[in-house]
């Protein structure tokens, strides 16, 4: 009879953990046709299609930006796409491709980021995360890295960026490793960003703010500037076992210490150590660690990794350089 008894619990065990793969591989991560997933957002001409479909050209010029939105609003899910930067002189330019509820909640929308920094010849693009939710963008929570190089047989600065958004975290890719999480904690309230959202790509004038704090601005000089995604991915679901079970969503020991690796390598800049715009002395914002952080690097008071080349700077001048950040991002 206890036989009997384990066995029917082994099968029920079973059963489940075959609902829950079954489940996972439900989230169907294929990349989908611009027309079937995607409508034109803005910049007219400088939006084109691929004559196949799946790919797109957002171009800069001096007259307008372009972008495209996803025709669909999403819960959760997984988002992604490969992009191929401008070459070449690009200070000033921003590409982004980004989760937003702005247009039907304008005084309280949520956001989870992906920005390219453009940089100026001979330097290397920027990567900006951030998210933030119910409006609280006087909370940013922003990180900077450098962009790596690249791998063979990539083309020149293409790399595939994603978002793994589910009602417990968001967790930011570059070319499938995990470059960031934000576990939601009860402190963060309505910070989490929690409403439906749509999926959103463009490329803009960032002169204001984009490099070297507004120092560099764009050279129409060299436009236009093209940016071109492929792969697009519109995983979306609705926060139950589906993405809470897909595989972007599970951080795993070997992807952990993926991410820390990068970590390592790459971080600039995150708001969990900043200071300086925060102006408090204990923990910066809830769901950030008080220690130094999984990567175990040294932070300035303004966010900036101390190991990094290029701090040497002035105390005055790593000051206008925070408060230039504070002013873009307030």
């Amino acid at each position: 009879m206890a036989t009997s008894i384990r066995a029917l619990v082994i099968l029920a065990a079973l059963a489940v953990l075959g609902a829950v793969a079954a489940a996972a591989a439900a989230l169907d991560t294929s990349p989908v046709a611009f027309d079937a997933g995607f409508a034109p957002l803005f910049g007219g001409d400088n939006l084109v299609r691929s004559p196949d479909g799946r790919s797109v050209q957002l171009k800069l010029d001096r007259y307008t930006g372009s972008g495209f939105v996803s025709k669909s609003a999403y819960r959760h899910g997984f988002f992604s796409a490969s992009i191929k930067l401008p070459e070449g002189h690009t200070a000033g330019v921003v590409v982004a491709f980004y989760l937003s509820n702005g247009d039907e909640y304008p005084a309280n929308h949520d956001e989870v980021d992906v920005e390219l920094l453009g940089n100026r010849r001979g330097h290397g693009w920027r990567l900006q995360t951030n998210l933030y939710g119910n409006g609280s963008t006087g909370r940013g929570r922003e990180e900077r890295y450098l962009l790596p190089s690249p791998q063979s047989p990539q083309p020149q600065q293409t790399h595939k960026y994603g978002i793994a958004w589910t009602p417990n975290a968001v967790i930011f890719y570059l070319d499938s490793v995990p470059i960031r999480e934000v576990v939601r904690v009860p402190a963060m309230g309505g910070d989490f960003p929690s409403k439906p959202m749509s999926v959103y790509a463009t490329i803009w004038d960032g002169s204001a703010w984009a490099t070297d704090g507004g120092r560099h601005k764009v050279d129409y000089a060299h436009a236009p500037f093209t940016a071109v995604f492929s792969d697009l991915v519109l995983a979306g679901g609705h926060g139950g076992v589906e993405v809470l079970t897909a595989e972007a969503a599970v951080m795993t020991p070997a992807k952990r210490a993926a991410m820390r690796r990068f970590r390592g390598r790459h971080l600039t800049y995150t708001a969990c150590r900043d200071r300086v715009r925060y102006k408090i002395s204990a923990g910066v914002l809830p769901e950030c660690v008080d220690d130094d952080g999984d990567e175990g690097l040294g932070f300035h008071e303004w966010g900036e990794v101390a190991k990094k080349a290029g701090w040497g700077r002035s105390p005055a001048a790593r000051l206008r350089s925070s408060l230039e950040l504070e002013q873009f991002l307030n």
